[in-house]
Parts: structure tokens; sequence; C-alpha cells
């Protein structure tokens, strides 16, 4: 059985890697309105954005639970993040041509690099310790994550951002071609010093995590009774808990990337500059981050994983409708506020959907990370829906959503045949 000792260095490792995929994920909320305007792309366009990112989580799951189990998790973690090193690097010649194309290759070879990342991470936080506090654990690192997700386009903001940025922005319809071509040229040479700057911080941090000792998954204690009882399946079919969870996990990852990368567009839709919108991003992290500490308080001890994850499917509902139905700005907030509901379901879905997977375990990690491809479509179709009606009741997408995670909370994680 791990000790508290045993498991701080693994669990500091683990929150810094975490706070690196939560400060490249949620780069793209900023992402998305400032490539619609230097590229200029409709809505669906832009949100082309999300489908490459996330889409390779789903081409890449099991390939990477097949390296990890190769190579291991240290020496797997450093590939991943000198792979998202090479993304990053992409989007130079993306931004010196203007090439809408680059930027979505950059962030397919992010997303990948992020995949091996998320499939060797989130089993290990999962099975470092008791399973009943897994989403305590997973919470933890939720904060780091969200920290840094909150950071991330701000942090963007300030290198694509100038004064005199809304003038030209709305001239560009009157401007000739030359003069537009020039204006929207030097706007995407704007991301080519921040990406050359985490792509050697990725570079740098791969080779640090190189020289630190972190113990195996298949050291930790992971032979509960329950998983002895169900080492007589032969298969991983047999765990509808697992599929279900699956189902659960890729609608509730496309919700969540819904609410964190359109809310800044969804704000200019409203009326607000980018200058302005540029904070929704943030406090949808923020929001979450409220959820994390929530959870953290009352996890296992107050309520269990299975009931925070049915509050917060409701509590999604609630918000959803509220941001539909309101007006103005305060549809923008409710969008944000999905963070809040939003925070808790990733940290309750996996320990009840690897719960006795036994040796199983790693593919059943890496169908749970297959299940981020919701992050891919659901935007997708949400950009498509704008187009063809407005953004607001592109919206309805949402409460379907959060009624199968509810449904899961209830029912779906204790089916076993």
């Amino acid at each position: 059985m791990t000790n508290n000792k045993s498991v701080l260095l693994p669990l500091i490792t683990i929150g810094s890697v975490f706070f690196i995929l939560g400060f490249i994920t949620w780069l793209n909320g900023m992402l998305i309105p400032y490539l619609k305007i230097s590229c200029e792309l409709s809505n669906f366009q832009a949100l082309l954005v999300t489908f490459s990112f996330y889409i390779s989580y789903t081409i890449m799951a099991l390939p990477s639970s097949i390296i990890l189990e190769k190579i291991g998790f240290r020496n797997g973690i450093s590939l991943g993040l000198w792979i998202m090193a090479i993304g990053a690097f992409i989007f130079i010649p993306a931004a010196y041509t203007r090439s809408y194309i680059y930027f979505l290759a950059g962030l397919f070879v992010l997303g990948t690099g992020m995949a091996l990342l998320q499939t060797a991470v989130n089993p290990y936080v999962t099975v470092l310790g008791p399973i009943e506090s897994a989403a305590k654990r997973i919470s933890i690192m939720g904060i780091a994550n969200k920290i840094a997700g909150a950071m991330a386009p701000l942090v963007l903001a300030l290198f694509i951002i100038r004064d005199g940025d809304k003038e030209l922005i709305h001239s560009i319809p009157e401007m000739n071609i030359q003069a537009k071509t020039l204006f929207l040229d030097s706007l995407a040479l704007r991301v080519v010093n921040p990406y050359i700057g985490m792509a050697i911080v990725l570079s740098l941090t791969g080779f640090l995590i190189r020289l630190l000792h972190l113990p195996k998954i298949k050291d930790l204690d992971t032979d509960s009774e329950e998983n002895l009882e169900e080492n007589s399946k032969t298969s991983i079919w047999q765990y509808p808990n697992l599929w279900l969870g699956v189902i659960a996990l890729f609608f509730y990852v496309g919700v969540e990337v819904i609410a964190g990368d359109t809310v800044i567009q969804y704000a200019q839709e409203k009326g607000l500059l980018l200058s302005d919108a540029k904070v929704f991003t943030s406090y949808t992290m923020l929001a979450m981050l409220i959820g994390y500490i929530f959870g953290i308080i009352v996890i296992p001890k107050f309520i269990s994983q299975h009931k925070a994850l049915a509050y917060s499917a409701i509590l999604g509902l609630i918000f959803s409708f509220l941001a539909i139905f309101s007006n103005g700005i305060w549809s923008v907030y409710f969008i944000a506020l999905l963070g809040l509901s939003n925070a808790l379901v990733w940290p309750a879905i996996w320990p009840l959907a690897i719960k006795g997977l036994g040796q199983f375990i790693n593919k059943g990690s890496a169908l749970l990370i297959m299940a981020i491809s919701g992050g891919a479509i659901l935007p997708l179709l949400w950009g498509r829906l704008s187009d063809l009606f407005s953004p607001q009741e592109a919206y309805w997408i949402l409460p379907p959503a959060y009624l199968i995670i509810y449904l899961y909370s209830v029912k779906g994680y204790k089916t076993t045949k």
C-alpha cells in the first residue's frame, strides 16, 4: 500500500504535467476567434481547431497504451512532451504562410503528444491510493490544470491583442486586397514567439522528467479484493461500467470544450470586443477551480463520487437552460458557469469506470482517453448549428449531454451485465 511520503513526489510531478496539459488545452479558447479573423473563417471552420486537437486522442489513445507498455511511464511522459514540442514548432511555418491547414496540423500533433500523456497520468493518479478517494486526487490535479487554463488565454492575448486592433478588424471589409493581406499576415505572425517559447519549455521539461524516479503503475496497489474477484473476466467487453463510462465521458468532454472554447466567440456575438471577451474562458476555468476545491473537501467524507457526478449533471442542466433562455450578457455568464458543473465530472467518471478492471486497466484507460473525441465532435456540431441558426440556439446540444451523464451517475456505473 502506498503511503503519503512515497506518493508526494509523483503527485507533484504529475501536477506539473497537468499544469502543462491545461495550459496547452485552453489556449484554444483564444485561438478560435484569433484564427477566425486571421484566416477568414466561418464558425464551423473555426471550430476545426477543437476537432483537429481532440480527434487525435481517439486516433492515438490505443497506440499510446501500447507505447507505454513498451517504454514505461516516465519515458512515455518525456516522449509525449517532445511530440508536443514538435506540434508547437509547426505553428511557426503556419504563421508565416498563414495556412490554416498547417495550424490544424500543429494542433493535431500537440493533441497526439497529449494523448500519450493523458493515457499515462490519469490511471496513475487513480490507483495512487484508495479508489474511493480517487476523485479527490484527480481534483487536486484538476486545480493545477485549470489554474493553467485560466492563465492560458490571457497570456496568449498579451501577444496577439494590441491597441488599435478594434478599428483595424472592423475596417477589414473596406480594405483593398493588398492592405487586408498585409494586416492579416502581421496578425498571424503574432503567435510565433509564444509558440517558440512553449516548444522550448516542453522540450526541456521532457528532459527533466527523464531524470526523475517515478514508480510504475504495475508497482502500485491495484490488486484490491474486488480486482482479484474480477480476474475471472477474460475480455474488456465484460465491463459495461467501463463502456457506459466511455459514452458518458464522450459527452462530458464535448460540453466542457464547448463551455471553455466557444464562450469568447459567443461573447463577441453578444456585442463584446475581443479585448473584453478574452476573459470568459478564464472565468470558466475559475468556476471549475471552485468545483475542484469543493470536491476535495466533500469527497468521499460527505458525498460519494457517484452522487457528486449526479449533482454536477443536474447543475449542468440548470445552467444550460438558463444560458439558452437568458438575454444578452447574462447568457454568456451562464455558459462560463458551466465550469462549476463540469469540475467533478471527469474526476468522478474515471474511478467509477475503471473500478474492478484489474489487468485490463491500461486498455480501459486508453478507451476512456478515446472518449476525449467528444471535444472534437460536439463543438464542431455547435459551430455548424451556429451558422445555420444562432450561437445561442446551438447550445441546445448541451441538455441531452448532461442527461446522459446523469443517467450514468444513477444507473450506468452500477451496470455489470
